[in-house]
């Protein structure tokens, strides 16, 4: 089976899974928290260099106060919980997006878990958290117009390599392939940048039931692809 070296997922469905079965929408975040350490893990076991899961957007804060406080809670808790197998396992995580909106507590873990694993070198994990694409191309255009005044960035060397360095996670490849749960059919302002030439699949599957067998299902159709990226 041929193996992507980047997957990045967006994680979608949890809401409607838990409202099928009649739970409370946090119980479906929840179940959708745990799919994502199995995945994880699974990814790490097929030997995938890196996976991006887009765990909260920019236009999520839309959402009601009393679901964002319960997702946040939720995070942290996962944070601390997995903080500890994420050393073991040799994984290396980061966060891509914007942080001055998240809890300060929150804010305080996710540097503690980047430092502790940054030294490892197994699969790189990363959450896209207050995360939006056009927000991270905007702020790339920001910092480039910084150096640019301060005389570290000649315009006629504004390449698209030089412009991948100032986006958030600039160093992880793009993904070779998005997949996206529970049926909808648009990247939802994720890495816009990076989705260039990724391949997507689209599953009617909500996130909390995509397991192992559901991911070798997206592997198997990446392995039936040609990418010829534009040639």
């Amino acid at each position: 089976m041929k193996i992507p070296q980047h997957i990045a997922i967006i994680m979608d469905g949890n809401g409607r899974w838990a409202k099928r079965k009649g739970l409370p929408k946090i119980e479906g975040h929840r179940r959708g928290a745990d799919t994502a350490v199995n995945i994880t893990k699974e990814c790490a076991e097929l030997g995938v260099g890196a996976l991006t899961l887009y765990t909260f957007s920019s236009e999520n804060w839309k959402r009601p106060k009393k679901e964002i406080d319960g997702l946040m809670k939720l995070f942290e808790k996962g944070l601390k919980k997995n903080a500890a197998r994420m050393l073991k396992d040799n994984i290396v995580f980061r966060t891509i997006g914007r942080r001055d909106r998240l809890p300060e507590s929150l804010r305080k873990v996710i540097e503690q878990v980047e430092t502790d694993t940054a030294n490892n070198s197994g699969i790189k994990l990363t959450l896209a958290v207050d995360y939006g694409g056009r927000q991270e191309i905007i702020d790339a255009v920001k910092k480039a117009c910084v150096m640019q005044s301060e005389g570290s960035l000649e315009t006629p060397n504004l390449d698209e390599e030089v412009f991948r360095g100032l986006l958030y996670a600039g160093d992880i490849s793009d993904p070779d392939l998005i997949i996206r749960t529970s049926g909808e059919m648009r990247l939802s302002n994720f890495l816009l940048w990076q989705a260039a030439y990724s391949e997507l699949y689209i599953t009617e599957t909500f996130w909390p039931d995509f397991d192992k067998d559901e991911l070798k299902k997206a592997m198997e159709e990446f392995g039936k692809r040609d990418r010829r990226f534009g040639e």
